[in-house]
């Protein structure tokens, strides 16, 4: 007789949405934390300066993986990972754990969420060229028409910003660029470069390994960079219970909660259902920075968002034909490469 109860399973697809929901308010969530921090001060001081917020999320994150996959880091299974290997994730970890954060806190301290969001989206049209030059990747036109108009879109929010201000850098020709603005666009071109050299050199690395190495050399770089950089005093607070409480949160919920619901959903996703599922990123965030920071987007942001939108859904339609030409539809192989801008740390 069969149950009259069955355990709800989760499909691929509801596991996507909610890593996309999540990852698309990462960076709202970090400037309402910061703001939080603001009107409890300590000494004059806010205990969730960005600098803490990357150092001690660092740490929660690295504490909450090593508990989900230890299994995983048995000395028998690591052993099989070469030096080569070893130096390929060093340098990811380098990459996408410590120096894009970094970038990525630094722009959100001096622009507008929705400009990061926007801006970061400048990141799919990258991967595209460099998989298609680098590793000979098969596209069509429509894919290329809509990293292009993407890429207009990301043109569009920065060059249509309202001139003038402190924070503005000259580049060439005569153009100017907005600090925050800038360090997003910085971000982008190393996030690629990490999603490439993970697409080409890690496939066969541990999910778990990758994830716990990513984050424990990420938090070193980080730290020491900091020390190296700045002075000690940048770290003065980051004994605060105030900022451990709501780190831990922080950590729990948007780096390692989205990151096992993003996962968990490749595992049970096709490839089509990945790349709509990731179609929606710009969206929830703009979403998030509206519902949590009042941010209602600026003509420019209006402008290059709709745009970016019409490049995501021409790239959805070649993905279509893409995988309507190949053979039947099957669950997408969980590769070390990350298909959204920014998941918190």
């Amino acid at each position: 007789m069969a149950s009259p109860t069955k355990a709800f399973q989760p499909s691929g697809r509801l596991y996507l949405m909610v890593a996309i929901v999540i990852f698309g308010a990462a960076n709202a969530v970090t400037r309402r934390l910061t703001d939080l921090g603001g009107v409890n001060l300590v000494d004059g001081r806010n205990p969730i300066s960005f600098c803490n917020v990357l150092f001690v999320g660092n740490i929660c994150a690295l504490a909450l993986l090593l508990v989900i996959y230890q299994s995983q880091l048995r000395p028998a299974i690591l052993k099989q990972i070469s030096v080569k290997q070893w130096l390929t994730l060093t340098l990811i970890a380098i990459l996408s754990a410590a120096v894009v954060p970094m970038l990525i806190f630094t722009a959100l301290s001096v622009t507008a969420v929705n400009n990061v969001i926007l801006i970061g989206q400048i990141d799919t049209p990258l991967v595209l060229a460099l998989s298609v030059l680098l590793l000979g990747e098969r596209v069509n036109r429509w894919v290329v028409a809509g990293a292009i108009v993407s890429f207009v879109g990301v043109a569009l929010t920065v060059l249509l910003q309202p001139p003038g201000g402190s924070d503005m850098v000259e580049m060439a020709m005569g153009l100017d660029i907005g600090r925050g603005e800038l360090f997003t666009l910085l971000a982008a071109v190393f996030k690629a470069i990490s999603n490439l050299i993970s697409k080409v050199s890690l496939r066969e690395i541990p999910l778990g390994v990758f994830s716990v190495y990513r984050m424990f050399i990420g938090t070193i770089f980080f730290f020491v960079a900091t020390l190296i950089l700045f002075e000690p005093d940048h770290f003065m607070d980051v004994t605060s219970p105030f900022l451990w409480q709501w780190m831990l949160f922080y950590s729990a919920v948007i780096v390692v909660g989205g990151q096992l619901a993003w996962f968990s959903g490749l595992k049970q996703s096709t490839a089509s259902e990945i790349s709509l599922a990731t179609a929606f990123t710009p969206i929830a965030g703009v979403l998030a920075a509206y519902l949590m920071l009042s941010e209602v987007p600026t003509t420019a942001q209006f402008i290059g968002g709709v745009v970016i939108i019409a490049g995501i859904v021409l790239n959805q339609i070649g993905v279509r034909q893409l995988n309507q030409t190949a053979s039947a539809p099957k669950p997408a192989p969980v590769e070390m490469s990350e298909k959204v801008m920014f998941k918190g740390v």
